[in-house]
């Protein structure tokens, strides 16, 4: 994108109401203009992700419109399925639409069964952007980016998109007037609408602060509708909390490994990470410290499940070994709506900590 000099105009009415306002402000003119002297040079650049931050009415969407004309202008989608994933092109599959879901950091099924106008707006901001990375068939523009979530959900939810925007190897511009959100986004350039200046660098994301603390268990409510599989759990667990700026966000409980010769095992029994705050690596990091721990306490630790996202992201993890390949077993009657059996897929792994060489 070459600099651009415009002007843009906007005749004023010529009602009772308005000509009083002229009067009062001695403001008496016909055409209210605004001069914009924009240069964004990137035409030559290798770049995934642009930035335009500013003030309210600095003109962020007026530059965005007219330095891109030839992107399109998200403005949003038409959601009206009882299932919002049932919204998505007919032309993905299912794999596709949970696998990018999952890439922006909203892995929670029970929630992609539900409506899009009853999810968290954190939720309809990672749905939209994963439908808009998916169907756009030329690069994009998100105005108002983050602009209706929890600022803590913003900054969380920017580092999640971007990796998945990377990996595509799309060409993405947010809009915003939030300026925490740049370095989470980590953009490859930014145009400040403030003083129409241009920066081409790309901040590494902050550390994210975390705690873990114990948990009780009337507590599990608050994850129990968001876990991949069921809303019961085993009330003799050791149940833990992970909070990020004193919000819980993720929940993991460790039970007993279930075999008289197995004496030196635990097993992780539920680990549950909220919508808004998944994408960006706390489940693994919190697990990792909980398995952390008994290991240092002479036990090792298991983890059985049958989410894909999970399975793949364990096989990636360093510090853990997949001791059994996914293959079927058959679930218990009754667990599922009265189900005879349900056979899935399911993997197992072991902690084996950190490996050095």
């Amino acid at each position: 994108m070459p600099s651009s000099k415009f002007v843009i105009k906007s005749e004023t009415s010529n009602t009772f109401r308005a000509n009083k306002i002229k009067s009062m402000f001695d403001c008496n003119m016909d055409v209210v203009t605004k001069t914009f002297d924009v240069s964004i040079p990137i035409e030559d650049a290798e770049w995934n992700i642009g930035l335009i931050v500013g003030a309210s009415g600095s003109g962020k969407t007026t530059i965005a419109k007219r330095m891109f004309q030839d992107y399109e202008l998200f403005s949003g989608y038409e959601w009206s399925g009882d299932s919002f994933v049932d919204d998505f092109s007919e032309m993905l599959t299912a794999k596709q639409i949970t696998e990018a879901l999952s890439k922006v950091g909203f892995s929670s099924p029970p929630d992609w069964l539900k409506p899009f106008d009853v999810l968290s707006n954190g939720q309809k901001m990672r749905a939209e952007l994963a439908r808009l990375i998916l169907e756009a068939d030329k690069p994009f523009i998100y105005d108002e980016f983050t602009s209706v979530v929890d600022r803590l959900v913003a900054r969380l939810g920017s580092s999640a998109i971007q990796k998945f925007i990377r990996k595509q190897d799309r060409k993405f511009v947010a809009v915003s007037c939030h300026y925490d959100i740049e370095e989470w986004l980590e953009p490859d350039w930014v145009f400040n609408c403030d003083d129409m200046q241009f920066s081409r660098r790309r901040l590494r994301r902050p550390k994210i602060e975390a705690t873990i603390r114990k948990a009780n268990q009337r507590e599990w409510a608050e994850f129990m509708e968001h876990h991949y599989l069921t809303h019961s759990h085993n009330n003799a667990a050791h149940k833990y909390i992970c909070e990020i700026d004193g919000r819980s966000v993720a929940w993991c409980s460790v039970i007993h490994f279930p075999h008289p010769i197995v004496k030196d095992m635990k097993r992780i029994h539920r680990i549950v990470v909220k919508p808004d705050y998944q994408g960006i690596g706390v489940g693994a990091a919190f697990m990792d410290a909980i398995a952390g721990s008994y290991k240092q306490k002479g036990y090792r630790m298991s983890l059985v499940t049958s989410s894909p996202a999970f399975v793949l992201g364990l096989q990636k993890n360093p510090t853990w070994a997949m001791t059994r390949k996914p293959s079927r077993v058959a679930k218990s009657k009754g667990v599922l709506r009265g189900a005879e059996s349900i056979e899935r897929l399911t993997a197992s792994f072991e902690y084996v900590g950190e490996r050095h060489g």
